[in-house]
């Protein structure tokens, strides 16, 4: 059962690694954004090819009040829960099947 438990840990750590790096990702658009970057920056599209699916289902799933766009704060949150929940969640179910 051991190589089952060390297979678990594996993903949890890739997964949290993934959702960290997503994380600073829109950050970093979040920040891109305040400064009105140039759109044909190869940063600045990656970074919209990227993140812009996932907020544009948040969009449409929160009312934007006024002129904030609040997506990124609300998926970042939802990144924290992940990792606290799913993410511990398999640390916790790989250390008890060692």
């Amino acid at each position: 059962m051991f190589l089952l438990g060390n297979l678990i840990r594996a993903i949890a750590v890739i997964l949290n690694w993934m959702l960290w790096i997503y994380m600073w990702l829109l950050v970093a658009r979040a920040v891109i954004t305040w400064v009105g970057p140039d759109p044909y920056n190869p940063i600045v599209q990656f970074l919209n090819r990227v993140t812009e699916p996932v907020l544009r289902r948040v969009r449409r799933l929160v009312p934007i009040p006024g002129q904030f766009d609040f997506s990124p704060l609300v998926v970042i949150l939802g990144l924290v829960f992940l990792q606290l929940f799913v993410v511990r969640s398999l640390e916790e179910l790989a250390w008890r099947l060692r």
